[in-house]
């Protein structure tokens, strides 16, 4: 994909993002999954690091290279012509300009940046350290001539890190840096009961994502609460694997 059409399907993105009428990104691993959700009708995608992991027999939290990752990726952007935004988990302890330049160069205009480091034993990035990993990376898109979604990502709530009875005072701080450092989507991953995502998509300064299960949750419950992106994380793989085996199952 040239310059132009990744500056395009970058700005796309960033348009299909609005607080009340999510964009809903299903999350794909591999060029079949891809395919099915393009097929379905989304016009636009996200690849998950847990998913694609499974798929190569790998763990999750960075249990495959960055190299790695970048060839299921270029799979990915090869069999369908829309958007795709990439979980790049901690970063893999690249260079911020190696990672946009290795998404770019395989069609991806977005990613998903974690505050877990999981090069350095799962620790916690500081606010202000996660902050400036987004600012390193708006800085290398901008270098590169594309405005690449950044969505940060803060693992509080998968953690239970701290006193739950500030969890999400901290979270709202801590996401907040985030977007001053030059983030366009914000991502308290976890699932949170109506009062706590209404509260996160109102206090927090842009477009909140959430995650969903696909096979369970409602997909109009989460418009009305101000969400401005849904994601499936490794929910829609897990699905059709409990699917496929009770298909399976009637033939042992």
């Amino acid at each position: 994909m040239g310059p132009e059409r990744l500056k395009d399907a970058a700005e796309t993105l960033l348009r299909m993002h609005t607080p009340g009428d999510p964009v809903i990104l299903p999350t794909v691993w591999d060029a079949w999954s891809a395919r099915l959700a393009v097929d379905a009708g989304f016009g636009a995608l996200t690849v998950g690091s847990h998913p694609v992991a499974d798929s190569v027999g790998r763990p999750d939290n960075e249990g495959m290279s960055f190299e790695e990752l970048l060839a299921r990726v270029t799979q990915i952007t090869a069999a369908v012509d829309v958007p795709v935004s990439v979980d790049i988990e901690s970063g893999y302890a690249e260079l911020p300009a190696r990672l946009i330049d290795g998404l770019l160069s395989a069609g991806a205009v977005g990613l998903n940046i974690e505050d877990t480091v999981h090069s350095e034993g799962g620790r916690l990035r500081s606010a202000g350290e996660h902050a400036e990993l987004v600012d390193a990376l708006r800085a290398a898109a901008a270098a590169a001539g594309v405005h690449v979604v950044i969505n940060a990502r803060t693992d509080l709530f998968l953690r239970a890190d701290g006193d739950e009875a500030d969890r999400v005072d901290r979270a709202i701080a801590r996401l907040r840096h985030a977007a001053e450092a030059g983030a366009d989507v914000l991502y308290p991953v976890g699932f949170h009961d109506p009062d706590t995502l209404q509260r996160l998509t109102s206090e927090l300064p842009l477009p909140v994502n959430a995650i969903a299960d696909p096979a369970k949750a409602d997909p109009s419950s989460y418009g009305p609460l101000g969400v401005a992106r849904i994601s499936f994380g490794p929910l829609w793989q897990a699905a059709l694997a409990e699917r496929a085996t009770e298909i399976l199952g009637r033939w042992t």
